[in-house]
């Protein structure tokens, strides 16, 4: 069963392009090859939250996986084993998408329902509309 999951990773900062590039690439075969799809962001070099080792930055790439738990587990082993690679972080998403894709149909519901006009409602009741019927009398012209 294919599963939607965001892996974050970050590797050195002195990391050439090419190699980078040849990295993504491979992750990326590995995922192709067990029937699964993916895309890839390179963010950037960005200053790091705390030192790491020895870096204070870090090239981050974003792979936006979507595979079964095995090619995301065999991903993982790969990053472990690369030099390169500083830290990394997979979080599965297709849960949280669905409860949003919930909460987002609840609410265009809300909003159709609510934009619907609503039906002539006679006035409301209040204590003064009372009393100034028991005032006039029912044969008596209103004026």
């Amino acid at each position: 069963m294919n599963r939607t999951y965001e892996l974050m990773f970050i590797v050195r900062p002195d990391m050439v392009d090419e190699e980078l590039t040849k990295l993504i690439s491979t992750l990326e075969s590995s995922v192709t090859s067990a029937s699964g799809t993916t895309k890839s962001e390179v963010w950037g070099k960005r200053r790091l939250a705390y030192r790491v080792g020895k870096f204070n930055d870090g090239i981050f790439v974003l792979m936006l996986i979507e595979a079964t738990g095995a090619a995301v587990h065999e991903v993982e082993r790969r990053l472990r084993v690369t030099e390169p690679v500083i830290k990394f972080l997979t979080v599965r998403t297709d849960e949280e998408l669905k409860r949003l894709d919930k909460i987002k149909k609840l609410r265009d519901s809300k909003k159709k329902a609510s934009a619907q006009p609503a039906a002539a409602a006679p006035a409301p009741v209040t204590p003064a509309t009372v009393e100034a019927s028991a005032e006039t009398p029912a044969s008596a012209p209103v004026s």
